[in-house]
């Protein structure tokens, strides 16, 4: 959430409320949606850390609303941030965990982690098609990542099916 808040600050300054709305609109499909809370606790962090400033902006008939903008702490660190590669995180993935803990402990049943898994992954699938299908994808960045979304769900659907049939295989033994 940290960089997402701060690389929608790198465009224009911004209040909560409207960062919010930006990425409800924006990500919607890419990442689940944002607690108004979250946002406002990683502000709060960010502007601590000096990495946005924040004033109040007055308002007529409202109460009035802090405005952050980035830093130019904050920009460098954006920089770095992007610049650097991202190490290959699939496997600290929480279903595999889950499907090794259940395999291990016995305290469930792995065909019916992997339908839900499924199920939970279908209809990824089907907000990341929407995704690509609405607005937010005239932004090619959007339709780049809601891309990458969409084969990544393809790629773990076809897995699941092998393990259906892993498994199938291992209790007919």
């Amino acid at each position: 959430m940290k960089y997402v808040l701060m690389s929608l600050l790198a465009r224009q300054p911004a209040h909560g409320y409207e960062l919010h709305h930006e990425i409800e609109e924006r990500l919607r499909g890419l990442m689940s949606s944002v607690n108004p809370g979250q946002i406002y606790a990683t502000l709060q962090r960010l502007e601590r850390d000096g990495l946005i400033a924040g004033v109040d902006v007055e308002q007529a008939e409202r109460p009035n609303k802090r405005v952050y903008e980035l830093t130019s702490d904050g920009a460098a660190e954006l920089r770095e941030w992007a610049e650097a590669p991202s190490p290959p995180t699939y496997f600290r993935n929480e279903f595999f965990v889950k499907l090794v803990a259940v395999g291990l402990s016995g305290i469930g049943d792995i065909r019916t982690l992997i339908a839900r898994q499924r199920r939970e992954c279908l209809q990824a699938l089907r907000d990341a098609e929407a995704l690509l299908a609405s607005e937010a994808a005239s932004d090619p960045a959007v339709a780049l990542a809601a891309e990458a979304l969409q084969l990544h769900l393809e790629a773990d659907l076809e897995w699941l099916e092998r393990c259906e049939e892993r498994l199938a295989l291992h209790t007919s033994r």
